[in-house]
């Protein structure tokens, strides 16, 4: 579930990164701490007046190249142009952070809505991650980041005042984020190429001021009343473990034999492939 890959090299030898959802969270923090790395950036977000604040700012304090792409990514012509921004020979890192909640009764939300969610947190990762992976392998360097959250791991939750929001398509969303990121990782274990799964848990963003149907407003980044961990805490460990190596980084878990222990349940319920049909259902109709 690790491995000594390429992360020293990617972060020590400063080249572009793409990074979305760079107008607040995880995203603006990271493009922050990239840019003090030396990092020249492409940044992506909806919010065109704070995308060009920072782009100033960054630019002013670091001394980088700062590219803003103004974007909404659930939307395909957007997306196919920061899709062809990533795929350039420039662009040694791809941060897929942009993402909405739509949290709500499934069977009441609004369908235009849910596929916004759907279109965001998934394909317009699985996109960016399409259009930057070809580049790197051929330059023998980069390396992927894609953000899901602790919620793609909540199944089995009911949500409740305090608890787990109403989550059905965002927590399939990242569980799409969590299965897809893990599964690429592996296939290019053997290459240069770092792909990183960050998975957060609450974080003191303004991500729940908004289900995603408009971005929240105003030009200055906000944190939600819920709090949670600070966004710079997250960045650090996802910086650490692209240092180290390590492929699932869970910025809250003390306890690292927890992604090995799931990994073993995984191939136990995999050893039901090709197996004679369970007991329990042989009396079915």
């Amino acid at each position: 579930m690790s491995g000594d890959l390429e992360g020293p090299d990617v972060l020590d030898r400063p080249g572009t990164a793409v990074v979305t959802g760079a107008s607040s969270g995880i995203g603006f923090e990271y493009a922050e701490r990239l840019a003090a790395l030396g990092w020249h950036l492409v940044l992506v977000a909806r919010r065109e007046n704070r995308l060009a604040r920072q782009a100033a700012r960054l630019r002013a304090e670091h001394g980088v190249r700062v590219e803003e792409l103004p974007a909404d990514l659930s939307e395909a012509a957007a997306l196919a142009r920061v899709a062809e921004r990533a795929g350039r020979d420039d662009v040694d890192l791809v941060l897929n952070s942009a993402a909405i909640n739509g949290y709500g009764p499934f069977a009441e939300a609004d369908p235009g809505l849910l596929a916004k969610v759907v279109a965001l947190n998934v394909t317009a990762l699985t996109v960016l991650s399409r259009a930057a992976l070809p580049g790197m392998l051929r330059r023998g360097r980069g390396a992927v980041v894609n953000v899901a959250s602790l919620l793609a791991f909540s199944g089995d939750l009911a949500p409740s005042p305090g608890g787990p929001p109403q989550r059905a398509v965002y927590g399939g969303t990242k569980g799409f984020v969590v299965t897809f990121t893990r599964i690429l990782a592996a296939e290019l274990a053997d290459t240069p190429v770092h792909v990183q799964l960050l998975c957060p848990g609450l974080t003191a963003t303004e991500f729940h001021l908004t289900r995603g149907e408009e971005p929240v407003p105003g030009d200055t980044p906000r944190v939600h009343d819920a709090g949670g961990m600070p966004v710079g805490d997250v960045v650090r460990a996802s910086l650490a473990a692209l240092r180290s190596g390590e492929r699932i980084c869970v910025p809250g878990l003390d306890e690292p034999a927890a992604v090995a222990r799931l990994a073993d349940a995984e191939r136990d319920i995999r050893r039901a492939a090709g197996a004679a049909l369970a007991p329990r259902y042989r009396g079915g109709a």
